[in-house]
């Protein structure tokens, strides 16, 4: 219920923004600004449900796989970096070059390698998602009180045991704030990757709509990676605030 709550407390803006564009756009006569009520219109016939099939499926199947791959990555190689301090720093030059080599700048190295289908953008949005991941979970890893260290060797626990029941869970609050992160960035890699891919993809259906002037239906694509991108953060906050409980209830 309080969840709940909190999504209607963050929903008002919206709803008053949406209403003042419904009410300001109405008389529009602009060939590429028409009034949000037709563009509404065309969304409804458009994405329900032919679209959400076809489009918006494959779209999200990319997200999340790629994102799940870039979850799996981060997470095991940043655990292990994290506990491995000289190995860490001596790979850190080469960590910080490729962090900071924009992602789309590899697209025409991976298009050569990959192709143009679904392996070109999956491997794009891992890529991409993989580093805010990898870097936290290091960052959390080194962050466990040495007090908690001594313990579980006073027990003798073994490496494994210290991963699973002290390292991970000192390092998801870090964890989740890079995946949130990721899966921001997973949105906007899957919309340039589908915009110069194979078709199919409703960044593909946004440029081949802009290409034909088909402008309201390149409006209603626009809205719907807005409305894609607040249902996926949505989402991961939910699962966040479930898995994440014990951490809100210490630092309330």
């Amino acid at each position: 219920m309080k969840a709940l709550k909190n999504i209607l407390w963050e929903l008002w803006l919206p709803i008053v923004l949406v209403g003042l564009w419904l009410v300001l756009s109405a008389g529009s006569k602009t060939f590429y600004f028409p009034p949000l009520a037709r563009i509404m219109d065309k969304f409804v016939h458009v994405w329900f449900f032919d679209g959400i099939l076809k489009d918006l499926t494959p779209s999200l199947g990319r997200i999340l796989l790629g994102f799940i791959l870039a979850l799996v990555v981060g997470v095991a190689g940043g655990t292990l970096l994290g506990l491995l301090r000289r190995t860490e720093e001596a790979l850190r030059p080469v960590l910080e070059f490729l962090r900071s080599t924009p992602g789309v700048a590899l697209l025409p190295i991976a298009t050569l390698f990959l192709g143009v289908g679904q392996e070109m953008k999956v491997f794009m949005i891992a890529l991409a998602c993989t580093w805010p991941i990898l870097l936290n979970t290091i960052d959390g890893v080194r962050s466990v009180e040495p007090v908690l260290l001594q313990v579980a060797r006073s027990y003798r626990m073994t490496m494994w045991e210290r991963i699973r029941f002290i390292y991970i869970p000192n390092a998801s609050p870090q964890i989740f704030a890079g995946g949130r992160l990721s899966l921001a960035i997973a949105a906007v890699v899957m919309v340039v990757t589908e915009m110069i891919g194979s078709p199919g993809g409703v960044g593909y259906f946004v440029l081949n709509a802009q290409r034909n002037f088909d402008i309201l239906s390149m409006w209603t694509g626009i809205i719907m990676l807005g409305l894609l991108g607040y249902l996926l953060n949505l989402a991961f906050r939910l699962a966040e605030n479930r898995i994440l409980r014990w951490h809100h209830i210490k630092n309330a």
